[in-house]
């Protein structure tokens, strides 16, 4: 069953599986949408809890959270923004963990128009490059880094299309209002290979780590459903759903 929540108007919000007496309310980034559902099936019905969650970018879920947004858990895209939450107290202490590292890739929606060693951008040929908000999304920072490094930040300043998160990012490429963009190598990749159109994985040498953490909010600290969570997420199932859509552990 798939039933709307008032959290957060500006993003998706979805509860996977059916009412139980404990559910927990997730924040999560963008780029973990499509796992986090595929997770959420099993974690149902192997703990009875029901997972709620809300899908945007993590800069924008942190200003949520500081203004007292009923999150129990935040799964975050990055580990500063968690890092920065348990500083300022908004944490139940000690259960931070890394749940998953993410790679960063260039997509197009077109068959053979991104090469394996990504040389379609040092040709600079495209009309439109889409990343995602690198000051909310680290995977649109990590976008960035990429281009300094390849010397290409001036060259396609004017060329770029900017998504409010990843989500966005991914779909101003798959409609073709860009022809190529930097996306969570999660959005497009499924058992082992890319699922559609063409795409450079970037190695990850050429941007920061993208570490992501997730953590119990103070509003989830006598929460069953926000421990169990975050134990199940350690397990062997979710560890192989991770995996399956290129996340490294």
């Amino acid at each position: 069953m798939i039933r709307a929540s008032r959290l957060a108007p500006l993003f998706a919000v979805f509860a996977l599986g059916s009412v139980h007496a404990d559910e927990v309310q997730v924040a999560v980034a963008a780029n973990f949408t499509a796992p986090i559902q595929a997770i959420a099936a099993d974690f149902e019905k192997d703990t009875g809890h029901t997972l709620v969650a809300a899908y945007g970018a993590t800069g924008q879920f942190y200003t949520q959270i500081r203004n007292g947004a009923p999150f129990q858990v935040f799964l975050s895209a990055d580990d500063s923004t968690v890092q920065k939450l348990e500083a300022e107290g908004e944490t139940v202490k000690g259960s931070r963990f890394t749940y998953a590292v993410g790679t960063l890739a260039l997509w197009s929606a077109k068959e053979g128009y991104v090469d394996a060693n990504g040389d379609v951008l040092k040709r600079n040929a495209f009309r439109h490059l889409s990343i995602a908000n690198p000051k909310a999304a680290p995977y649109g920072l990590a976008a960035t880094q990429v281009l300094a490094r390849e010397g290409l930040t001036d060259k396609v300043k004017a060329k770029i299309v900017e998504g409010q998160n990843i989500t966005q990012a991914y779909q101003f490429v798959s409609t073709g209002n860009a022809e190529l963009g930097f996306v969570a190598l999660s959005q497009i990749y499924k058992d082992g290979k890319v699922s559609s159109g063409s795409a450079w994985i970037v190695p990850s040498s050429m941007h920061d780590p993208i570490k992501q953490d997730a953590v119990i909010l103070n509003k989830g600290k006598d929460s069953a459903a926000a421990k169990a969570l975050m134990d199940y997420l350690k397990g062997p199932k979710a560890a192989a759903v991770i995996k399956s859509y290129g996340y490294e552990l």
